[in-house]
């Protein structure tokens, strides 16, 4: 089994900052590309961020220059650091990790419970 545990979302006002947090855990031989997608009511699910096992990112245009994603790989763990935040940034907002599970074996994603982020004005 894998999990993807979130947590840090919550409800800020327009300005503010939030870091998400989100842990792999279970059998893990190696975790390639983790991001954050987010998903608002009434649209669909959005890529925010991701970044590979070396450390390269990718930035949706609507967060670029706000939000700043990392990892720490010896921890299974991928960051989102949100600043600057606006109304139209709430949303609820998931973690997706592409693992290996044992050498050799195929990889899978595996997605995140969700974590609400509320951003008011």
């Amino acid at each position: 089994q894998v999990q993807l545990a979130e947590s840090g979302g919550g409800l800020v006002q327009a300005g503010g900052s939030l870091r998400l947090s989100c842990a792999a855990s279970g059998t893990i031989f190696s975790i390639n590309n983790m991001g954050w997608y987010r998903q608002a009511p009434g649209k669909q699910r959005e890529l925010v961020a991701t970044i590979t096992s070396v450390g390269n990112t990718n930035y949706a245009d609507s967060v670029k220059g706000r939000f700043t994603i990392s990892r720490d790989s010896a921890k299974n763990t991928v960051y989102l650091q949100m600043s600057s935040l606006k109304p139209e940034d709430t949303a609820v907002y998931y973690c997706k990790a592409i693992i290996v599970r044992w050498v050799d074996s195929p990889q899978f994603q595996y997605w995140g419970q969700g974590t609400l982020v509320t951003v008011s004005e």
